[in-house]
């Protein structure tokens, strides 16, 4: 059983209650089979009267509702624990920033936790009732028939043995499966996403091409994992019928040779089964729940382990409710009195699941105040430098040091109020000119105002139906590459406290005019403020007071710049 999910089942009450009792319900309808068996054997052998079929009726009845009150309870604690594990892996997620694919999380949070559901409201019943039902129909048959009870003990253990062997191959393939879903979800998504720009450059329709082969890669791994379902059914299936056999063929005989009376073969043919069944329907159920069970694994590789998130949950909680300077002693905030010293220290950085290293061993000193330009190839290492500074990844060797301290013991909430972002793709909501231009700060209108004339937003805003208060289309639809770089650029100067100022290729991809007007606002926002900027184009490079290159995630050297000239 899935340990992580057991203790996040046990964190969260409404899944607890609702997942014990339909436990409970699920095996008190499997102890009542021995009721069934005692009552129809006995009604067939004659020696109860035809009135226990009332009482047979009414555990037959019991057993239905009982079934009934499983499936709304098991339904009950699916939605609970999808729910909660849905808003552990969006929280953790929002504070990875970037680091993480959108496309994956798309498909982990909907499609892949979707199918826990096999796993909540069959496999877990079944495995409570396999711990218990066979245990008692074998005491019961041990009291009835010595010999029939030996060969069910016998028996029984091979349907787990073969189902463990089978279950380890399944395990595997489903896995396969799952990471071959999260690929094509993901790069589906990223596709949609990026549509406008293939068509621009004539590449849908290889792009197309990239999603059939994804999706035929699917396809196989998702055949291979029902050849091996279909194998295990098989498997089980067999054991189990060649059990019964040998439980029924001297059962029989006896009765023949009178050995045996008749009421104690009925109640050995109708309970033999029932030993088996629950062990089988285990088996059968436990395929059904792999995929859920790898959509799990990877939501808490995400999240970590349920008992870090509570606690990390409960710290954060208490950080909340503390005084301003107890939050502070938790955990340390860099002082605000000037622009502060980043210092880079022997960093690596490497993803999860590549084995390249995107950062290897960069050693980097930036001066309070200065501007530095980072310069490179694409994948050169650039927007990791910059995710690293912003608290989106980790380190995987090294450390990042502001003012001397670590970034790893920084409140990071503290540290990004320091810190003001232009990525290269900025996103724009559906809301006014004014809104997207404050999102993040609590500007005023006079200070949207200001922000928006330093960034010469305010250009195109009169222009527009309803100036500043015009609602704008998702990711700025109606604006110009440029005018919506503009916005991003407002969006810093509505960040008066900030104190670092990030810009990720701010100028990609814009006409002259629009270019000029991003550098002369990035100069104007860079007055007193520490400014490292990612840049190809000369016009941003001429701001920076040195540039320094990387080259396949290793730093090559810094170069100086004098009087706007590089050397």
């Amino acid at each position: 059983m899935h340990k992580d999910l057991l203790r996040l089942a046990r964190a969260e009450r409404g899944v607890r209650v609702h997942l014990a009792c339909c436990l409970v319900a699920a095996v008190l309808a499997g102890l009542l089979v021995l009721v069934q068996a005692e009552l129809l054997a006995g009604v067939l052998s004659g020696r109860f009267a035809v009135a226990a079929l009332l009482p047979l009726a009414l555990v037959v009845a019991c057993r239905g509702l009982l079934g009934w009150a499983q499936g709304v309870l098991a339904g009950r604690a699916a939605t609970a624990l999808k729910s909660a594990l849905r808003r552990l892996l969006l929280g953790r997620v929002e504070g990875l920033g970037p680091a993480y694919r959108s496309g994956e999380l798309v498909t982990l949070a909907g499609r892949g936790l979707d199918a826990l559901d096999p796993y909540l409201t069959g496999y877990l019943p079944s495995v409570a009732v396999a711990g218990i039902v066979p245990l008692a129909v074998v005491v019961r048959l041990f009291v009835a028939d010595l010999a029939t009870a030996v060969i069910v003990v016998l028996t029984l253990p091979l349907i787990p043995v073969f189902g463990a062997l089978v279950g380890w191959t399944t395990k595997t393939v489903t896995e396969r499966q799952w990471r071959a879903l999260a690929r094509l979800g993901g790069h589906f998504l990223d596709v949609v996403r990026g549509l406008p720009t293939l068509r621009a450059f004539g590449r849908a329709r290889y792009q197309a091409s990239v999603i059939r082969e994804v999706a035929e890669a699917h396809r196989a791994a998702t055949m291979r994992t029902l050849r091996v379902a279909f194998l295990s059914s098989l498997v089980l299936e067999l054991v189990a019928s060649l059990s019964l056999a040998l439980v029924a063929v001297p059962v029989g005989l006896r009765l023949l040779s009178g050995s045996l009376d008749l009421r104690t073969a009925l109640l050995v043919l109708l309970l033999a089964p029932e030993a088996y069944l629950p062990l089988r329907a285990m088996g059968t159920r436990f395929h059904a729940a792999m995929e859920g069970v790898a959509a799990a694994d990877e939501a808490f590789a995400v999240i970590g382990p349920p008992g870090e998130a509570a606690a990390e949950t409960a710290r954060e909680a208490g950080r909340a409710a503390a005084p301003a300077g107890a939050r502070r002693s938790a955990r340390r905030a860099t002082p605000d009195d000037g622009p502060p010293e980043i210092r880079l220290e022997d960093v690596t950085v490497r993803y999860p699941g590549r084995e390249e290293t995107a950062l290897a061993h960069v050693s980097l000193v930036i001066r309070p105040g200065e501007r530095v330009a980072i310069a490179g190839p694409s994948g050169a290492g650039k927007s990791t430098l910059l995710h690293l500074l912003l608290g989106f990844v980790t380190p995987s060797e090294g450390r990042v040091l502001a003012d001397g301290t670590d970034l790893a013991d920084l409140d990071l909430d503290e540290w990004r109020r320091r810190l003001a972002f232009v990525p290269q793709r900025p996103h724009l909501f559906a809301t006014s000119v004014a809104d997207n231009i404050a999102l993040g700060s609590a500007a005023g209108p006079d200070e949207i105002r200001a922000a928006a004339e330093a960034a010469q937003v305010a250009e195109f805003a009169s222009a527009l139906p309803q100036g500043y208060d015009t609602p704008l289309g998702e990711r700025g639809a109606n604006l110009s590459a440029g005018q919506r770089q503009r916005v991003a650029l407002a969006r810093a100067f509505c960040r008066p406290a900030a104190q670092v100022l990030l810009l990720d290729e701010p100028t990609a991809r814009l006409d002259g005019r629009s270019e000029a007007a991003v550098v002369a606002a990035t100069r104007r926002l860079a007055e007193g403020r520490t400014a490292i900027i990612v840049a190809h184009r000369p016009a941003m490079i001429d701001l920076a007071d040195r540039v320094v290159r990387l080259d396949g995630g290793v730093l090559v050297h810094p170069v100086p710049v004098r009087g706007g000239e590089a050397r």
